[in-house]
């Protein structure tokens, strides 16, 4: 079922083509790399056996299947999000025995119809940082919430304290030409970094008992070819190299450079920081 609307339109298109490519086509390191950052939010969730969960912006659905076994067969999850190429990739994840049913459905959570009152809680995985009018999407969020229903979702804290996507970038800008800072609120990886901004809007679309906390990890786990792979693709660096590709042999090497200071036994762990963000909807 598809459900989107041009409110979100310039985010519509952005992971309808490139950047959702991306994503799906890097789906099994990305879910690595930030795996351990949505298993904190879920667990600060809790999903209870026979909930009815959504998960707003899903993507390629590894959260989705996660509640989905978190809730069991009496319970249900639907996966919303604006990427088509990437609902592809969740469409095709396989179920676990004992799991609840897991929808997948192509709609705009700003604007789009999510069912009044169907769900216990609300969960996203850095899905939620891309509206357009973001109190209004989190108003229609509360909309498909039950009374007392629950919120919780991770975001990005600031770029500066996100090693895993600002040390390739500062390895790299020398060599790339300027760009202009982008504004701190548009819709973006980064628009949730303030909390007391996070809060006004939570306010302004009606929750309430809203808690925000920090939480840090360690992510990534690829080797460093995977590893500078990923940082050409996503994140600062990826966007500037997608303005200017002939750049990406100059590079190089700088960027590898800078990541191999992060390499353990493990694979290549850089240090993240997030919010955790709860809320109730009344």
């Amino acid at each position: 079922m598809s459900e989107t609307s041009a409110a979100n339109a310039a985010q519509i298109d952005y992971w309808n083509a490139q950047a959702g490519q991306t994503w799906a086509q890097f789906q099994e390191q990305l879910d690595r790399q930030i795996e351990p950052l949505g298993r904190e939010a879920m667990r600060v969730l809790a999903p209870r056996p026979g909930e009815a969960i959504l998960d707003i912006g899903c993507g390629c659905g590894q959260t989705t299947v996660e509640l989905a076994a978190r809730v069991g067969p009496a319970g249900e999850v639907l996966g919303a999000d604006i990427s088509e190429p990437m609902l592809a990739v969740a469409r095709a994840r396989p179920a676990p025995a004992g799991s609840a049913a897991s929808d997948f459905r192509l709609v705009d959570a700003q604007t789009g119809d999510l069912g009044a009152g169907a769900f216990d809680a609300a969960f996203s995985r850095f899905g939620v940082m891309f509206f357009s009018d973001p109190p209004s999407a989190f108003a229609n969020i509360r909309k498909a919430l039950k009374p007392g229903g629950r919120l919780t979702f991770v975001c990005w804290r600031p770029y500066l304290e996100n090693p895993w996507m600002r040390a390739p970038m500062e390895a790299a800008a020398a060599l790339l030409p300027p760009t202009t800072p982008p504004d701190p609120t548009a819709p973006g990886p980064f628009a949730f970094a303030d909390p007391e901004r996070v809060r006004g809007i939570l306010t302004q679309a009606g929750f309430k008992d809203i808690a925000i906390a920090p939480y840090d990890a360690k992510i990534g786990g690829g080797d460093i070819d995977q590893t500078l792979a990923l940082a050409f693709r996503v994140g600062p660096l990826g966007a500037a190299l997608r303005e200017n590709p002939d750049r990406a042999a100059d590079v190089t090497d700088a960027v590898r450079a800078a990541l191999e200071s992060y390499v353990t036994p493990e694979g290549v762990l850089m240090p993240s920081a997030v919010w955790v963000v709860q809320a109730s909807a009344g």
